[in-house]
């Protein structure tokens, strides 16, 4: 019996006492990051028909903002309207002001129903556009096509 009670050590009132009463530690808060200033980027706008995607580069092709039909809360086959792609355009732009981006050379990929409405929506939300192209991938006659669907 005594070897028991010599192995388990018992806790003085003394020591919980002590480890209750510990003084307030300072902690340091994060450092406040401040946002690099852009003026110049590019916005990529794939378009397909399934759904669209825009995205807001800074000159150096860094991601500064984006966004997709679906994480507006579109589904099926409403992802790859006009419609949803001015509101897609809207909420990447609500992210991409506090860089103050204002010149965007703008570059277009697909074939999509979702071109033209991301377009409008980015004159309408105040965008200078500076240069368009239409960066859609076109084959010089590589793979054989797929069979035409028949309905």
């Amino acid at each position: 019996m005594a070897k028991e009670s010599a192995g388990k050590k018992k806790k003085s009132t003394d020591e919980g006492a002590a480890s209750a009463v510990k003084a307030p530690v300072k902690r340091r808060g994060k450092k406040k990051t401040t946002r690099q200033q852009v003026s110049v980027g590019a916005v990529h706008i794939k378009a397909t028909y399934n759904n669209t995607v825009v995205t807001f580069t800074d000159a150096n092709g860094n991601v500064l903002a984006w966004s997709t039909a679906g994480a507006c809360g579109f589904k099926g086959p409403k992802k790859s309207t006009p419609y949803a792609a001015s509101v897609i355009v809207k909420t990447a732009s609500e992210k991409v002001k506090q860089y103050g981006l204002t010149d965007v050379t703008v570059y277009v990929r697909g074939v999509g129903s979702g071109r033209e409405g991301a377009l409008r929506a980015l004159n309408t939300e105040g965008f200078n556009v500076i240069a368009f192209k239409d960066v859609t991938p076109v084959p010089h006659n590589g793979c054989r096509a797929r069979k035409v669907r028949r309905v």
